[in-house]
């Protein structure tokens, strides 16, 4: 017998779907930090709380990897990070004093397997720092005002419109925007990671170890995170951006290395490898899903 709950089924983005919205982000306004913001949930799985609560302190440049260490967390309204109150003027919250109990909780990961360095495939890295570079606010990702996100104003305002599109059963109109994957959600892009490393046969542990999540039974014991899992992991997520890079239109990449001119030598040398039949970096994803 079963508990007679109901999962929901999770919908799961391509990479050039991800890539797809991640651009109209852009063009909303937000610039590079709706883009990275898209492009780092999809290509780290971490949740919506520990990528908005990311301080540039909490980047590790030499490894090039995001400390979850105490996410954002929205309380009566009120946004806390380290269990505080972010105040107005934005100051970065100083960690807690020793506590114990509940207290000592507050504003910690979920779990303590949450609390953890999740590294950038090195294209995302670089979208990242330069994200931190274009500004100077204690947050990474923020309004366009400089202030923290709202979870519910970014949901509304941006994701929503980005991959819903707009009047998308009227093609003829003035303000169609084509949908890209309609109802996706933000910790949608965390099911999506997960299941982009499933794809590309990543064990388990080391699926589990990016995510924040333990390991059951006796695997908790005997299982382990090694260096070639780690490798692996951040090679099959380049070639997953690779690939979504190729199935863009020439419209779009011409468009995204306007925004971005370092891809462009990117995007040469992989069309020449496609060409030249050195890789077959598209053959799993659909140009366009929709």
């Amino acid at each position: 017998m079963t508990s007679g709950e109901y999962e929901p089924e999770r919908l799961v983005a391509s990479p050039v779907q991800g890539l797809r919205a991640a651009m109209r982000l852009y063009e909303s306004g937000l610039g590079i930090s709706g883009f990275t913001l898209c492009l780092t949930d999809l290509y780290t799985g971490a949740r919506w709380g520990e990528l908005a609560g990311q301080q540039r302190h909490e980047y590790d440049e030499m490894s090039r990897s995001l400390g979850i260490l105490a996410p954002f967390k929205e309380v009566g309204g009120a946004l806390k990070k380290h269990g505080l109150v972010v105040t107005p003027a934005e100051e970065p919250s100083p960690a807690p004093t020793r506590r114990r109990g509940a207290a000592a909780r507050k504003g910690r990961t979920k779990t303590p397997a949450g609390t953890r360095w999740v590294q950038l495939p090195p294209s995302i890295a670089t979208f990242y720092e330069l994200l931190m570079d274009s500004h100077r606010h204690p947050f990474v990702f923020t309004t366009l005002e400089g202030m923290p996100w709202r979870r519910s104003n970014f949901r509304q305002r941006y994701w929503r419109p980005a991959w819903d599109g707009a009047n998308t059963d009227n093609p003829e109109a003035n303000d169609h925007v084509p949908a890209i994957l309609p109802w996706f959600t933000f910790h949608e892009g965390r099911h999506t990671h997960a299941t982009w490393l499933t794809e590309d046969g990543v064990p388990e542990v080391a699926r589990r170890a990016r995510l924040g999540q333990k390991m059951k039974g006796i695997a908790r014991i005997y299982d382990h995170v090694t260096e070639p899992m780690k490798r692996q992991i951040i090679d099959v997520l380049e070639q997953r951006w690779n690939a979504s890079l190729l199935a863009l239109t020439a419209t779009e990449r011409a468009r995204l290395t306007e925004w971005f001119p370092h891809l462009g030598p990117v995007v040469t040398r992989l069309m020449i490898r496609s060409q030249d039949g050195q890789e077959n970096l598209i053959s799993n994803f659909a140009p366009f899903d929709h």
